[in-house]
């Protein structure tokens, strides 16, 4: 299959993060936004499993990362949220950098987060915020009985990971 990927809007300072505008499509019924598509996407990125949250305004999910799950959030709204991202992979050419974005209500994004790329956000809207992730691994393995692919790092005070 050739893969043709979009021309991203805004390119990151982290190898291999995406960061693909989600265009909205309005008429009189309301609006359609596109946030998956198999065309446009590396097969490595594809989901597997797929989930919604909601997010109270003011709340942080993370941060955490992945040995091997690949994340892909979209960021529609209705709130913004303020996404953080450090590269922990030693064997990157960006080790050590760190990009910070808002994404949601006035800048809808998809957002791949590849496995190793610590990552969190923050509602910083002033209503709840819902965010969809399209993992390319099955939470917990086939049927969950698999250990969780995760390393939290929201608990541990001397973390590097600070979301302001």
């Amino acid at each position: 299959m050739n893969v043709q990927l979009p021309k991203f809007a805004d390119p990151s300072p982290i190898h291999d993060i995406k960061w693909i505008p989600i265009k909205f499509f309005n008429d009189q019924r309301g609006w359609l936004a596109e946030l998956f598509r198999n065309d446009l996407i590396d097969p490595n990125f594809h989901p597997q499993m797929a989930y919604v949250s909601m997010t109270k305004p003011g709340v942080v999910r993370g941060p955490h990362e992945h040995v091997d799950q690949a994340d892909y959030f979209c960021f529609i709204g209705p709130s913004t949220f303020r996404v953080y991202l450090w590269d922990a992979r030693k064997d990157s050419p960006t080790f050590g950098a760190k990009e910070v974005k808002e994404a949601g209500e006035a800048g809808p994004y998809a957002l791949i987060v590849p496995a190793g790329v610590v990552h969190a956000y923050k509602n910083v809207g002033d209503k709840d915020g819902w965010v969809f992730n399209g993992a390319n691994r099955l939470y917990a393995g086939w049927l969950k009985q698999d250990p969780v692919d995760e390393i939290r790092h929201e608990k541990d005070p001397n973390t590097p990971y600070k979301v302001e």
